[in-house]
């Protein structure tokens, strides 16, 4: 096989076999009554059919909306409604939870788990095709017609993780011949990725910023390999194997791999990588100062939104000079911090943070929710609801998430500073500090963490971390041990779901 490959497990097709196979999808769209403009759901984990799929979907004028699999009941019900959904692909063993969500019926094809998954998922044996819908590849092969290319393809609509509130699609204009071309300059240049380099996609492609390096990278003819599911071993064995030159990770992905065993670090054949991009979500200082450290100064990252796209970026050496940015402005973008009453905050000071995308970038709507696309908007800038700062050098420092600051005894804390803390005390695996009520201060903190049983750590260790390397205000008060944290696979953790306990 020559030329560019799209791989993903043990299976490996090359770009004209995808681009081809995406074509009858398309085919077999239109003949299920799929019309240009609708939306198509994609309920599958990582594979070489998601990103075909995705393709075939946008062939034909239509929008893809990938699903977060995870998603179960009134959640993922909310998905497909709100979306409108006309038609969906879906893994054969997630078929049930798809039926169960669904508030009319549409058309389903069905798509049997790929060996890779089942070993990285362990899916029993009896994960196959429930018989109740076309199995993908049979109802592939009866597809022989072709469809009409829209001029300009339609991008994915991607749902917010709904850290606060329902899940929000993002529905985004379609982009034009010289938006495309300005997008995939901003993408090579934010993702550190070049025509030539061999690329491996480890997060879930259901996410924005993989789902975006996956569909941008095979349009752009990339040698693309895709992970079934991130494992920290087999994120470096697949870097040897393929001799991969570029990923885009998330930082949980770098705590993960910093906790490999030294010599097994040390083994590790980096020989080929030229850059590693992560985002999605904060990064402690002290784990990419060791990834630096580690890898080389190879390591890029850049800050965004699913409504912004990448607005900020940094390299190695500027992180090195500037220690904790997200980067500073790229071509065309722009970023300003707003106080409260409305004024631009100035040099260090922390409020708002509101990003300007540029002209190339298309704008978009919530679907079926046009005021809160216009809520988040000032000035032509918007807000993803992130805290922080602009240092002299026009350098982005992030606080925390607006919506997370505890105020107590009138005294702004920032739970991301905590959390950057204690992910460097060994032992701790994930971390969750929130606000409490508390009679006295108005709010306390609470600490959730996930710790390795054979590290022995108390409560009474944790908050001593803290106290060592914090201001006393910012010990917490509530310190829970917990092995169950709820995180996306993206990096994103639903501090909603434990606060809430906490709240009346």
């Amino acid at each position: 096989m020559t030329g560019p490959q799209i791989r993903c497990g043990d299976r490996a097709w090359s770009r004209d076999e995808a681009m081809e196979r995406a074509a009858r999808i398309a085919a077999g769209l239109k003949g299920l009554g799929v019309v240009p403009g609708d939306r198509v759901a994609v309920m599958m984990r990582n594979d070489i059919e998601f990103v075909e799929i995705s393709i075939g979907v946008a062939l034909l004028g239509a929008v893809p909306v990938p699903v977060n699999w995870h998603w179960k009941g009134a959640e993922l019900a909310h998905l497909f409604t709100d979306s409108g959904a006309t038609a969906a692909f879906v893994h054969a063993d997630l078929v049930p939870t798809a039926e169960g969500a669904l508030r009319r019926p549409i058309p389903i094809v069905e798509v049997e788990p790929s060996p890779a998954l089942r070993r990285a998922y362990r899916l029993p044996d009896t994960a196959t095709a429930t018989g109740r819908y076309p199995e993908l590849e049979a109802w592939l092969a009866g597809q022989t017609d072709r469809v009409d290319t829209p001029p300009t393809a339609p991008l994915s609509v991607i749902y917010t993780s709904g850290t606060t509130g329902k899940p929000k699609g993002i529905l985004r204009k379609p982009l034009a011949p010289d938006q495309s071309d300005a997008q995939a300059e901003r993408i090579f240049r934010a993702f550190g990725l070049a025509p030539e380099y061999r690329t491996l996609v480890p997060a879930p492609l259901y996410h924005t910023a993989p789902n975006a390096h996956a569909l941008f990278a095979v349009a752009a003819g990339i040698d693309v390999t895709i992970m079934p599911r991130f494992d920290p071993r087999e994120f470096l064995a697949t870097i040897a194997r393929h001799r991969i030159e570029h990923s885009q990770v998330v930082p949980t992905m770098f705590v993960r791999l910093l906790a490999l065993p030294e010599d097994e670090r040390r083994a590790a054949d980096l020989s080929s990588l030229r850059a590693v991009v992560h985002a999605a979500a904060p990064c402690a200082p002290e784990v990419k100062r060791r990834m630096i450290d580690w890898f080389g100064p190879i390591i890029l990252e850049y800050y965004g939104g699913s409504e912004t796209g990448a607005i900020v970026a940094c390299d190695s050496a500027q992180w090195l000079a500037h220690p904790g940015t997200v980067g500073r402005p790229l071509d065309g973008c722009d970023v300003k911090v707003y106080l409260p009453d409305g004024t631009e905050a100035p040099t260090g000071t922390v409020g708002e943070v509101y990003l300007r995308p540029g002209p190339a970038w298309p704008d978009f709507t919530y679907i079926g929710n046009d005021a809160k696309r216009a809520e988040i908007e000032r000035d032509g800038y918007l807000s993803i609801g992130d805290g922080g700062w602009l240092d002299g050098d026009g350098f982005l420092y992030l606080s925390d998430r607006i919506n997370d600051m505890v105020i107590s005894g009138g005294v702004n804390i920032y739970p991301a500073e905590i959390e950057q803390c204690l992910i460097t005390l060994p032992g701790v695996r994930d971390v969750a500090v929130f606000g409490i009520p508390d009679a006295e201060w108005g709010e306390a903190l609470a600490v959730h963490a996930d710790t390795d049983p054979a590290s022995g750590l108390s409560e009474d260790d944790i908050r001593e971390h803290v106290r060592r390397n914090l201001a006393g205000y910012k010990v917490p008060k509530v310190v829970v041990i917990d092995r169950e944290l709820p995180r996306e696979e993206s990096g994103k953790l639903f501090k909603r779901r434990i606060r809430a306990a906490y709240w009346p």
